[in-house]
């Protein structure tokens, strides 16, 4: 058996859009389908395969749309199903194909399914969440939710716990009934007859969850649920499916994604997510520690080899839960267009499929604050009332949010330097990074040596060589700070080098240039004995 199947999310690029924050047509402030039908052209040239379309469902809008009342409906602030039919087929007019957010694990508590639950046990829908009586007077176990406190929410009429591992408003659907499968499984083919190009599934990793024995992630019926979801709905089509998979090793994620088992195409693995975050109990990912860079080139060349030919990867650095790598890893200030584009060259010269996240392909970056009402992501909320009460300081939970809040990555879009930075002709729904008059679509498209462009060549590299899907991988020996690699396939050998630090690195190797590739500063004929300057990548042909 071989994973090598030539399926065209093998060698695609994937954007993804977090559409309230993309482009907004009406004035409202919020972004909707009509401006990603607007922008398809910027993304054509841009060269992506598909985009990865954060929620538009209907939705309370509890957790920004990952809270849904209605699969087969869409948000009133995005626009209607007419629209969405019409950003399906514009896209495709343009060969992208569009990605649906898949979130099954829980619902609203507005969705049908959840009013019909709560009226009393003996409802037929009860069954499709998760309920459990008191143990002495209180919640079943101490399982907590994400977003801080206990995963169970007290349901004063019936007597009864619900489970909610997100806010109380996402409360989970019950996997051990086959209805609930069913009916998902029939909502996935609703959207696959529209022509969608596959799923991203969120925390999918966690619908096989024993909430009794406190297992949450990777549940014993968790492949067993994905088989059968294959078999029913998106195996029948020529679609990719990614998961959100938290808590995978090499060893799970070939599980998720062997062709041979017929689940997903590939998953979400976080492994470097968590490497600049404290270890130890009660340690979470708000209690920060910098990045040793030779951690991160050992786990990214982990996943570049484990999975063999038994599983396929993607590559990403941010997306709309993670903050900007340009600020987080890089240097925004000085070498803000330097380290994007050291970050860009050494992630899209490796095997698997790579996700941009908007605003990434420009060089957006985090945009810090200074109180806690200038926040609008739940969980940074959430945790900043858990950390007063706690004895933390208002000071050291703002460093925290900055260093790791979701609405870093949430800020709108910066199209232009005009107020708003073209974003809207309203009242923004997040406040819009003063830098835009800096940091621009405009601007990137008319600077020939722009991020934007570094990230277009990236692409067109892949669709041309077959080396960069296909290629075997080797971490090459280098100082802490320097991350380079070789790509060999069939008689071709390519090198990448890149330096991750604001200082000069020495670098000596014994390979000759033929070609250079890509860089994001010159790159010397002679690389023998070389002095790499602060954030310097290429990529050439030895």
């Amino acid at each position: 058996m071989t994973v090598k199947q030539n399926k065209w999310w093998q060698s695609a690029v994937l954007y993804q859009i977090y559409p309230r924050s993309f482009q907004d047509t009406t004035g409202n402030g919020v972004g909707d389908l009509r401006g990603i039908i607007n922008r398809l052209d910027y993304l054509e040239k841009l060269g992506i395969t598909a985009i990865w379309l954060s929620p538009v469902y209907k939705s309370p809008n509890d957790d920004n749309g990952y809270d849904i009342s209605d699969y087969e409906d869409i948000m009133d602030e995005f626009g209607t199903m007419d629209d969405m039919d019409e950003l399906i087929e514009e896209a495709k007019s343009r060969n992208i194909r569009i990605i649906m957010d898949l979130v099954v694990n829980h619902t609203s508590d507005e969705h049908a399914w959840f009013v019909e639950a709560k009226k009393g046990k003996d409802n037929p829908y009860r069954d499709f969440y998760v309920w459990r009586d008191p143990v002495n007077g209180e919640a079943p176990n101490d399982l907590t939710s994400t977003f801080s406190g206990s995963a169970w929410e007290f349901d004063e009429a019936s007597g009864q716990y619900y489970l909610h591992l997100f806010s109380k408003k996402q409360p989970d659907l019950n996997w051990e009934n086959e209805t609930v499968r069913q009916k998902v499984n029939d909502m996935m083919n609703f959207w696959l007859e529209k022509g969608v190009g596959g799923f991203r599934m969120d925390v999918i990793d966690l619908i096989g969850k024993i909430p009794d024995e406190k297992i949450t992630g990777n549940g014993p019926k968790l492949h067993e649920y994905l088989k059968e979801m294959n078999e029913a709905t998106f195996g029948n089509y020529d679609v990719m499916t990614v998961g959100e998979t938290w808590g995978a090793t090499p060893e799970i994620a070939k599980m998720y994604s062997d062709p041979d088992r017929h689940e997903l195409s590939m998953v979400f693995q976080f492994e470097h997510v968590g490497l600049d975050q404290e270890r130890g109990e009660g340690k979470h990912k708000w209690d920060l520690k910098p990045l040793e860079m030779k951690d991160l080139k050992e786990v990214l060349s982990k996943w570049q080899t484990s999975l063999g030919d038994q599983g396929w990867n993607s590559l990403f650095w941010n997306n709309h839960d993670l903050p900007r790598v340009v600020s987080r890893w890089g240097n925004d200030k000085e070498y803000r267009v330097e380290s994007a584009k050291a970050f860009a060259i050494l992630l899209h010269m490796m095997k698997g499929t790579p996700y941009i996240y908007q605003g990434e392909e420009i060089g957006m970056t985090n945009y810090p604050v200074s109180s806690i009402d200038e926040v609008e992501d739940i969980e940074s909320v959430n945790m900043y009332h858990e950390r007063l009460s706690l004895g933390f300081t208002k000071e050291e939970i703002i460093t925290s949010i900055n260093g790791k809040g979701r609405d870093n990555a949430r800020t709108p879009m910066q199209w232009d330097k005009t107020e708003n930075a073209g974003f809207t002709t309203g009242t923004p729904w997040l406040h819009v990074n003063p830098n835009h008059k800096e940091i621009n679509v405009e601007s990137a498209l008319e600077d020939k040596n722009s991020i934007f462009y570094t990230y277009q060549k990236l692409i067109q590299l892949r669709k041309d060589n077959p080396i960069v899907v296909w290629g075997e991988y080797e971490l090459q020996e280098t100082a802490d700070k320097v991350f380079s690699y070789v790509r060999t396939y069939e008689n071709k050998t390519w090198l990448v080098l890149t330096n991750l630090s604001n200082e000069e690195q020495a670098f000596k190797t014994d390979a000759k240039i033929k070609e250079v590739l890509i860089e994001n500063m010159a790159t010397p004929k002679d690389i023998s004995n070389l002095t790499l300057k602060p954030w310097q990548a290429f990529a050439v042909e030895i």
